[in-house]
């Protein structure tokens, strides 16, 4: 059933429990000894900016209510602490059956975030490697590594086009 190896799992909460969930799992990891087979849990969330009545605040709100991520290595054991936290309705997947996100899920929504060292700055002439327009070389207009994010302006039929990439999705060239 396990093959060792640490993914990430989402399990589904009632309706305000999350932290709940979150926090009783760790202490129940801890309790347990079972920190190499549950290495985290998250609950992610984000800050918006409210305006009430003129009132401008931050507030702090789930992504994903009712949903819990559990960084585990799946077992019987694994599976069943999981299971039995009050507040947890079961994992995401068919007939309870854990399906674990794959890499690309697990950046895309958030859980984990890529670091991506980009060898280029802003004024760079960059090689694209990645993606539909592989092969077109552009000059680096604007990049936010934060946000794995890169802006390079690409000449296509004779006109200067925008293009955003992922940082991973460029290379310098080689004057």
């Amino acid at each position: 059933m396990a093959d060792g190896t640490l993914k990430w799992y989402v399990v589904h909460t009632y309706s305000g429990y999350e932290n709940k969930v979150a926090g009783d799992l760790m202490t129940t990891v801890e309790n347990r000894g079972l920190q190499d087979m549950i290495t985290e849990v998250k609950v992610p969330t984000e800050i918006v900016v409210e305006n009430n009545d003129g009132k401008v605040k931050e507030v702090e709100h789930k992504i994903f209510p009712s949903y819990v991520f559990v960084k585990m290595i799946y077992t019987d054991e694994t599976w069943y602490v999981v299971r039995n936290i009050r507040g947890c309705t079961g994992f995401v997947g068919p007939s309870s059956k854990p399906v674990p996100l794959t890499d690309e899920e697990v950046y895309r929504l958030g859980v984990e975030s890529r670091v991506v060292e980009a060898d280029y700055k802003v004024g760079d002439s960059v090689r694209i490697i990645d993606g539909p327009l592989e092969d077109f070389v552009g000059i680096v207009e604007e990049m936010d590594p934060d946000k794995n994010y890169v802006r390079v302006v690409v000449s296509m039929f004779g006109r200067e086009t925008p293009v955003e990439l992922e940082l991973g999705q460029a290379e310098p060239v080689d004057d």
